[in-house]
């Protein structure tokens, strides 16, 4: 990374205008989340969202990429879900159908007909998430006696619905905005700015847990004492540790390339000549960053809505209570009242689906965006060869089988990755008998390093594009 050249970038009114789009567009979402759905009294729905956060761990989920919007029952309540799980089925039926697949690969115009597509689907999928979500908030209201007068009226649901759905929308238009106007991927971004929002409230709950000195304060050595709780202290001493060699290991991982060497066979056009010069093609082990997490984790969390709603509806449900048992990450907050004998062989399910998912979405979502038939295609149209691979039909073959074995470690770590957590829990268990419950937390902080980096990296290149006219000053004071 230039750093420098990032700082010196600042004076490039462009580069602050990029900066200052993004900032207000994360002020903005901020507001956005304090801005209640219009559906009666809203400090009943947040007594009914706050019970429904201790029995789910995907609701937690929901409420940490909405920016604490499901705790504070916003009307960006939805978030991107829709957007993130209209993605994964038009992406999917591009790759199923050879005509949408020929749309893709036609150029600008083409990508711009399918994003089109996926935000007109994402429309529905919103409407029907929102009256999920809602429903399912009421029925807790009238199962958890949580004291209403209020019943909804077609006029409230219809309100209600429509804020619900112009919150999401409105999401993923900022997303979209700071994509073309940001820097890096505004998704991404938009993801990034609801976990971090969510870390000064972990941390004062951590530093109040921590300072608590009614169970005795922490004695060094015999020569030096804390006024700290000794247990929680140790424990944030262990998490920090573990912390900081899952970040290391993700940077590791995110950097990590295959580079190729590209040559440009020597071409003569009248009296000059082109070409003769060699370039790299680098291709990264994790070419699809942090995507595969979401994804799977929005795919995972559908089977789990639905038998939230089949348990609002009848809370005697046995399909209902089997579904968000299974797909309902094993938590601290839901082990005792799903295991209340132990683990159980139903515990390593969501973990195993989640990892599945994981590897299968890392080679789904790089096979979409490093299409080697169209590098091969275009390294022959240039007059480039990779030495000793034939043009054309055996450059793809090659790079399929170089993307195909980085990808199968790739997915190995990226798997592994989202794992830890999980196994953390585990070790927990057999030590203790109860998850410490770190799961949302592990995939928060998967989402919140790859994205930073990925962002970093974006920063970087467009620094260096509008400092590019002062290096040659540079060169000449030097």
């Amino acid at each position: 990374m230039h750093f420098k050249t990032i700082f010196k970038s600042l004076k490039n009114k462009d580069m602050l205008k990029r900066f200052g789009i993004i900032l207000g567009i994360i002020v903005a979402y901020r507001l956005l989340a304090q801005i209640p759905v219009p559906m009666g009294d809203a400090s009943t729905f947040k007594e009914a969202v706050s019970n429904l956060l201790d029995k789910s761990d995907f609701s937690s989920f929901l409420n940490l990429i909405s920016g604490g919007g499901l705790a504070s029952f916003s009307i960006i309540l939805v978030g991107l879900g829709p957007y993130i799980t209209s993605s994964i089925v038009v992406q999917l039926l591009t790759k199923a159908i050879p005509r949408l697949e020929e749309l893709s690969n036609d150029g600008g115009a083409g990508r711009k007909k399918i994003n089109q597509w996926t935000r007109i689907l994402t429309v529905p999928l919103a409407i029907v998430q929102s009256v999920a979500y809602i429903f399912i908030l009421y029925q807790s209201t009238i199962s958890g006696n949580i004291a209403t007068d209020f019943t909804p009226t077609i006029a409230d649901w219809t309100l209600s619905v429509t804020a619900m759905t112009a919150g999401s929308m409105i999401l993923m238009w900022m997303g979209e905005l700071i994509t073309e106007q940001g820097i890096g991927n505004g998704i991404s971004m938009m993801i990034f700015a609801s976990i971090i929002s969510q870390l000064p409230t972990t941390m004062a709950a951590l530093g109040s847990a921590m300072f608590n000195t009614s169970n005795g304060t922490l004695n060094l050595f015999g020569w030096l004492e804390l006024p700290v709780d000794p247990v929680v202290f140790w424990i944030v001493l262990g998490f920090v540790i573990a912390m900081v060699g899952v970040v290391y290991l993700l940077v590791k991982l995110n950097e990590g390339q295959r580079i190729i060497t590209v040559n440009y066979a020597k071409r003569v056009h009248g009296n000059s000549s082109y070409g003769g010069i060699k370039s790299i093609l680098p291709i990264k082990i994790i070419a699809a960053g942090v995507i595969p997490v979401i994804f799977a984790t929005a795919f995972l969390s559908l089977p789990a809505l639905v038998g939230q709603v089949m348990m609002s509806v009848d809370p005697t449900s046995e399909v209902g209570a089997g579904l968000v048992a299974t797909f309902s990450a094993p938590s601290a907050s839901n082990f005792s009242a799903i295991y209340p004998d132990g683990i159980t062989g139903q515990w390593f399910v969501y973990p195993a689906m989640y990892f599945l998912l994981v590897f299968l979405f890392t080679y789904f979502y790089t096979s979409i965006i490093f299409n080697t038939k169209e590098i091969a295609n275009n390294l022959q149209k240039q007059g480039g060869f990779i030495e000793g691979v034939r043009p054309g039909l055996a450059t793809s073959k090659y790079l399929s089988k170089v993307v195909n074995r980085l990808d199968l470690f790739g997915a190995l770590a990226l798997g592994f990755v989202a794992m830890i957590p999980f196994i953390t829990d585990y070790i927990f268990i057999v030590l203790t008998g109860a998850p410490i419950g770190l799961s949302i937390s592990g995939t928060g902080l998967l989402i919140v390093v790859t994205v930073a980096l990925e962002n970093l990296r974006s920063i970087d290149s467009r620094a260096l594009m509008v400092t590019y006219d002062d290096f040659g000053d540079d060169e000449i004071e030097d």
